[in-house]
């Protein structure tokens, strides 16, 4: 049970602190927790947990809340600022990958304890960092692009902007997250896991986006409402 306290814990804490980055620092705020939920997530995911009776990685919902970040952008700042944050995901990815691989070139001094654990998370970070770069690059501009044809779809037929937020938040997510799910899972844990396995954490990870999806809905709201009482910088 304490699995799966924590991971409800984790839903409101980070949703909870996106909203906060939104309502200090607006735009940038939702910026920088692009650049740290893509690398919190890229180091989360190598832990493997039981949680409501499924095996499942960590990251699932700190990545998830890259979506929320692009939904509140696409629908209080812009197609472009949504596309931008897309793109500062994949720099921190690629920012990370150089780092991380560069620390592994030094020889430790013989006092050194970090060493060991640290090449022991790291060096399988290429091929997980690259699962996460391919899975996340095309499911999140998927996923602009379908939120924005959702919005155009419902605003010509019922004739405003405002209505069906729920709908375009949750179908575009929802849909890219498929997309993500299957790349990602694919290329990161492809030869690591037995096909069972493999099949369980890609389907576990997919009912937990579903989960995470429906649940972040309320935040995307909240955010509107900031933006409209003009709370937002």
């Amino acid at each position: 049970m304490k699995n799966e306290i924590l991971l409800i814990g984790s839903i409101v804490l980070i949703y909870g602190m996106v909203l906060v980055a939104y309502r200090i620092f607006g735009k940038s705020g939702l910026y920088a927790m692009t650049v740290l939920a893509t690398v919190f997530a890229n180091i989360e995911v190598l832990m493997l947990v039981e949680g409501f009776g499924m095996e499942q990685t960590l990251g699932n919902v700190m990545f998830a809340s890259t979506y929320l970040i692009t939904d509140i952008l696409s629908e209080n700042e812009g197609k472009q600022s949504a596309a931008k944050a897309v793109w500062l995901g994949v720099f921190a990815s690629v920012i990370m990958l150089l780092f991380t691989q560069y620390w592994l070139l030094y020889t430790p001094a013989s006092t050194d304890w970090a060493s060991e654990h640290i090449h022991a998370i790291f060096s399988s970070t290429p091929r997980l960092l690259l699962a996460s770069f391919v899975g996340y690059t095309v499911s999140q501009r998927f996923d602009v692009w379908l939120y924005h044809r959702w919005w155009d779809y419902t605003t010509k037929k019922y004739g405003d902007s405002k209505r069906f937020l729920w709908l375009r938040n949750n179908f575009s997510t929802l849909i890219s997250q498929v997309i993500n799910t299957i790349i990602f899972t694919s290329i990161a844990f492809a030869g690591w896991y037995d096909v069972k396995t493999l099949i369980s954490v890609m389907l576990s990870s997919y009912v937990v986006f579903i989960f995470t999806s429906l649940l972040d809905t309320p935040a995307v709201y909240i955010a509107r409402f900031m933006k409209e009482k003009k709370q937002i910088p």
